[in-house]
């Protein structure tokens, strides 16, 4: 009996210690249990995170994709238009010079009419000019012309030096702005003078336009005559000049930049406008780096030009003789 006794206490006792080790295998069990839900609650989080900011990425990378497209079709389309005017001003430049222009390449030095009816193939459209020389009238005595002394003369010419120290400084760092020496005698004597019409305001109008290269002339349409939105007096008319305010025949119009008004003005405001215009072409060909001459020929180029915005300051201009 002794033996039994104590062979059930000894089964007691390790049946406890089995009770009270699955006890603690089941608390761990129950906090794996929970260890396990905690991490695959965070688990799902992290893939609903995951797959929503991955969503987001290929949103925005879709939209960025989008407007580069855009932009690449934009940048290509405004890089086909600027190969187009850089091939265009190398023809100009190459078949050109502003001593002996291509009318056809420089539309605004043809003269009134010659846009719409045509050059003439022997004069090559416009007019013939005499390179080297004139002819001199002599008067007798009494004012009558003096035939027997007629002689051909040739026009030569002298630099002065201080115009031409002021051009190459200029030209070292070429630039549009009027406070060098250069520009601000061609402002002061040629380019103010020539675009100083009757009409103050708008004269100060046209020369910002020709600054900025946003002027535009073009020939009027007798037959159907636009409306413009600004009063009569500004723009003129067929009859008037909206720069002079004067009668006269107006032929061409000028459009100022963005503005939707349009400008009636005569051929010698026209010759005016285009003697400027021109200048400033060439200037800028300079400063772009587009005129292949040498500083001595630029200079007289230059001259020559300003020869011209003076001439069309005292009133001279070309015109077709077939015109009445």
């Amino acid at each position: 009996p002794w033996i039994r006794e104590k062979g059930s206490e000894i089964l007691r006792e390790q049946l406890d210690a089995a009770q009270k080790e699955l006890k603690l295998k089941d608390k761990e069990c129950e906090r794996l249990s929970q260890v396990r839900d905690q991490l695959e609650q965070e688990l799902e989080e992290l893939t609903a995170s995951l797959f929503e900011e991955a969503h987001k990425m290929v949103r925005e990378a879709n939209v960025k994709q989008a407007a580069a497209e855009k932009q690449l079709k934009e940048a290509q389309g405004k890089i086909d238009v600027l190969q187009a005017e850089v091939s265009a001003l190398k023809s100009m430049v190459l078949t050109s010079t502003p001593s002996s222009p291509n009318r056809q390449a420089h539309p605004q030095l043809l003269s009134p009419g010659t846009r719409s009816k045509g050059a003439s193939p022997r004069h090559g459209g416009g007019h013939t000019r005499n390179k080297s020389a004139s002819w001199a009238l002599p008067l007798a005595p009494g004012g009558n012309l003096d035939l027997h002394s007629l002689q051909p003369v040739r026009e030569d010419k002298e630099m002065d030096n201080v115009l031409y120290a002021e051009f190459l400084t200029w030209k070292d760092r070429p630039s549009l702005d009027r406070t060098s020496a250069f520009l601000g005698r061609i402002y002061r004597e040629d380019i103010g003078p020539c675009l100083s019409f009757t009409k103050s305001e708008l004269s100060q109008l046209v020369q910002n336009a020709v600054e900025n290269n946003s002027l535009t002339i073009e020939p009027v349409a007798v037959s159907a005559l636009p409306m413009v939105k600004a009063n009569a007096i500004e723009c003129g008319g067929p009859k008037k000049c909206a720069l002079s305010g004067m009668s006269r025949s107006c032929k061409h119009r000028i459009k100022l930049g963005d503005r939707e008004s349009y400008y009636h003005i005569s051929p010698s405001s026209r010759a005016r406008i285009t003697a400027v215009c021109n200048f400033f072409t060439y200037i800028r060909y300079i400063q772009q780096g587009l005129v292949r001459h040498d500083a001595e020929q630029m200079f007289w180029e230059v001259t020559r030009l300003r020869r011209e915005m003076t001439v069309a300051k005292l009133g001279f201009y070309l015109t077709d003789t077939d015109q009445g």
